[in-house]
């Protein structure tokens, strides 16, 4: 029927490890995001998408030093690759996947943990399976049915790209704090303004931008600052030995939940004076029929984010923010997308 399957089974069995390559980088159009998302050098995702385009016989991505685009044949190919992969992930599944939930953390930040830790303790039959992920990954292996639940900042690129298949619900508004020097004086707040902040995070032409840059990025742009980007050195001991050993003076912009490690460490921290950033915490789920155990997964989150007030901004002292045209924009109450029917 597709001229390209058939010379793949002419030839050997297509390795979907090199389809999944490839849809990575039509859905990036860049090699380094994409080989970032796949955690694997850039160098070798290009080697290995010459590799399935020598085993299609035809060019599938066009590519410059500034831009990849997918060709005619490219787009055919992408369309059949995600149905072989979708189907391969679907024979793949265990049959006792109903008495598991599948979720993942994004470093040691804790919203995932707290419900979790809520979960376990409801529904001690039911077994999680814990990996470590970012929003982006996360998204993918929700999509590629390789995790049940996604607790996530959602972007609007992602609902772009993929509009249909996932549904989400704000989970959380975590405040941003800043995080001074060993020997700041405390204080309440501090200003923006006032001396150099950083965050750790990775540039948009690092080729490791995730969502959290995308958050920054646009911080940054609304309130005119010059953030200094550390780069990310991902858990909280590796953050804290960046702070400690950074002479000059300045802040860092963290999220509260790492904020209140350092203070109970004795760095002080500071509610920003002019702008108080909340970064948007969703959880996500397939839009399909789910099993009991994930229904009583986000039943509970609901419960848990209910209960910690975590829909309501805490008072504060500078004006609330949080990126314009989000899909969970504002402030308005969280009940604006429904969550599933218990």
């Amino acid at each position: 029927m597709v001229r390209w399957r058939q010379r793949a089974r002419a030839e050997l069995d297509l390795d979907l490890r090199l389809l999944r390559y490839f849809v990575t980088v039509a859905e990036e159009l860049h090699f380094g995001r994409a080989a970032a998302r796949l955690y694997i050098s850039q160098p070798a995702l290009s080697q290995q998408i010459r590799k399935l385009e020598e085993q299609l016989g035809g060019r599938l991505l066009e590519r410059n030093s500034r831009h990849v685009t997918v060709t005619p044949r490219g787009h055919r190919v992408l369309s059949d690759a995600r149905e072989m992969i979708a189907l391969a992930t679907r024979i793949g599944e265990r049959p006792d996947d109903s008495g598991v939930v599948r979720i993942a953390h994004i470093f040691e930040l804790p919203t995932t943990r707290i419900v979790a830790d809520a979960f376990a303790a409801s529904c001690p039959d039911i077994r999680l399976a814990e990996y470590s992920m970012d929003s982006f990954r996360q998204l993918d292996a929700l999509l590629g049915r390789r995790l049940d639940i996604a607790i996530l900042r959602v972007t609007s690129a992602m609902v772009a790209r993929y509009p249909t298949g996932w549904r989400f619900h704000r989970l959380r508004l975590e405040p941003m704090l800043l995080v001074g020097r060993p020997n700041d004086l405390p204080a309440t707040t501090a200003s923006l303004f006032e001396r150099p902040v950083g965050v750790f995070a990775d540039t948009p032409e690092s080729g490791l931008y995730n969502a959290h840059g995308d958050y920054l990025s646009a911080f940054e742009h609304h309130t005119a600052m010059s953030l200094r980007w550390l780069g990310n050195p991902g858990t909280f001991g590796h953050c804290l030995a960046v702070v400690r050993r950074t002479p000059e003076v300045g802040y860092v912009l963290e999220f509260e939940s790492y904020a209140e490690r350092y203070s109970e460490l004795g760095i002080p921290i500071y509610r920003p004076a002019e702008v108080q950033p909340y970064y948007p915490w969703c959880i996500a789920w397939r839009d399909e029929p789910h099993s009991e155990a994930v229904a009583s997964f986000l039943r509970i989150a609901e419960d848990t984010a209910r209960e910690r007030n975590w829909h309501t901004p805490p008072q504060q002292t500078g004006l609330p923010w949080a990126p314009a045209g989000d899909p969970t924009d504002s402030f308005q109450a969280a009940a604006a997308e429904p969550w599933p029917q218990r």
